[in-house]
């Protein structure tokens, strides 16, 4: 954050806090509805049902999961990028 004031410097963090933290929420707010949507069907009681609490449990830990593998493949991505970055640099200068 070069040629940033200190004022302007903290302003951008809070900024990107803020994003952040509301990016947070619209991921969780994604997984209660799917999960909701896809596991609980019987209104009739106001507890979740042997089932459904099972099927939310499962479709939680897919969730997860499936977000920490698309991070680890983003980074992944990310580095192999930086890599090519840098053989095109480095080929660039001889």
């Amino acid at each position: 954050m070069e040629g940033l004031t200190q004022a302007e410097t903290r302003e951008l963090e809070q900024r990107m806090q803020k994003r952040q933290v509301k990016e947070f929420f619209g991921l969780f707010s994604n997984l209660v509805d799917h999960c909701f949507m896809s596991c609980i069907d019987d209104f009739t009681s106001k507890s979740l049902t042997t089932r459904e609490s099972g099927c939310v449990s499962r479709c939680v830990q897919k969730h997860m999961a499936l977000s920490q593998r698309l991070s680890e493949r983003f980074q992944e991505h990310n580095a192999q990028m930086q890599q090519q970055q840098q053989q095109q640099l480095q080929s660039q200068l001889r």
